[in-house]
Parts: C-alpha cells; structure tokens; sequence
C-alpha cells in the first residue's frame, strides 16, 4: 500500500518532526508512507468570507495537483465521520483486500479543505468535534495509521 499524506503549510516545530519520523520510520515495515507539505496562501488577519473562500480554493488546488486518479482519497474534517482505531484499521485493511493500493490522507489549512477537495474525497474523517492545530494532526494521522497497522497484523500495540 502506498499512503501519501498531503498537508497545507511547512512544518517548524521540531518535536512535531521528530515524532512524524519516528512514526515514518515505523510504518516503513507495512507500507510506502510519505508526507507532501503544499504551501499554504498567506491570509490576512480579518479575512472576510470571499477572501476565505479564495485562500481554501488555492489551498485546494495545490492539494489536488498532488492526487492521482486511482487515489482513494480520506479528508480530515471535524464534521466527518469518527471511526474508532478498529475500525479505521478495518477500512484500511478492506481499501487494500479490494485494489485500492494508494490512500491520500489530506489535512487542510487553518481555513479547512476547499469545496473542490471535498468533492474528490471518498471518505470525509473526523478525529473529534475538537479542533486540533493541523501540525499537531500530522503525527496523530501517522500513529493512527501506524496503529492500524498493528491491529491488522494482530500484533500488540493497540491497548
């Protein structure tokens, strides 16, 4: 399986590297995993809703230029659908049973994900009604699929 997570904005904080290479490195045994960092539109402080709406659609161009056709596609978004580490282990296990060898995880900006990537997204998936900083959701979105992994294979992890 080859997962790609596609993420707006650079990451700088380092204990959020740190940790999202240790799970990269991690998840190496089960699957090709990489992250794509596509940049983010600077925005001015009070936007109003037209200026908003401009600087998701730019952000969601650049994230759909890094999804291919045959790419299943799972957005986080805090109205998706919440599963829990079974059962999003139990959706990864079925894309793979059924030919949907590329996942594409997206994370939006601070504004969230355009209408257009919601459109091109096959499952819209939510972590909690919280909000969490979308550098911080990276490395929840790898131990997660790290710990899907686990429970997979059957191998201990997921207590």
């Amino acid at each position: 399986m080859k997962i790609t997570v596609i993420a707006v904005g650079k990451l700088k904080e380092k204990y959020l590297k740190q940790g999202i290479q240790e799970y990269l490195k991690r998840l190496s045994a089960y699957a090709k995993v990489e992250v794509k960092e596509v940049a983010d539109e600077k925005a001015p402080e009070n936007m109003s809703d037209a200026e908003m709406l401009e600087v998701k659609q730019k952000e969601g161009e650049r994230i759909l230029s890094n999804i291919g056709q045959d790419t299943y596609v799972i957005t986080l978004e805090i109205n998706g659908k919440m599963l829990s580490s079974e059962q999003l282990a139990e959706k990864m296990d079925e894309l793979a049973t059924y030919g949907k060898s590329k996942v594409a995880f997206v994370i939006g900006g601070s504004l969230g994900i355009s209408e257009d990537v919601q459109k091109r997204s096959d499952l819209a998936l939510s972590f909690s009604k919280m909000t969490f900083p979308h550098q911080v959701m990276r490395l929840i979105l790898l131990e997660q699929v790290y710990r899907g992994f686990r429970i997979i294979r059957g191998e201990p992890y997921h207590k």
